[in-house]
């Protein structure tokens, strides 16, 4: 018996390829209605998972990956956010 243990999958909604949950970044949607980017996975709220790039946020903003994720619209502003948060961490 292997002692492996099994990662959880999470599909980006960028790209759409299954990959292990630590791969992704997790963006959530608050019980107050704000989007925020979860670095650490662990804040409550609805969740959406992306690649690390920036060619998956921008299909998942061509294809509205993340509006059919969250059931809603999001505005242009909340984009624009999320893209400066994400450029921060790829500088990390």
């Amino acid at each position: 018996m292997s002692n492996t243990r099994k990662m959880p999958q999470r599909k980006c909604v960028g790209c759409q390829e299954m990959k292990n949950k630590k791969e992704l970044i997790r963006v959530i949607r608050t019980a107050e209605g704000e989007f925020l980017l979860d670095a650490t996975g662990k804040k409550n709220g609805r969740g959406a998972y992306l690649c690390p790039s920036r060619e998956c946020f921008q299909k998942a903003v061509k294809s509205r990956g993340l509006e059919r994720s969250f059931k809603q619209a999001i505005p242009k502003e909340v984009y624009d956010a999320l893209e400066k948060e994400m450029e921060a961490l790829e500088t990390e």
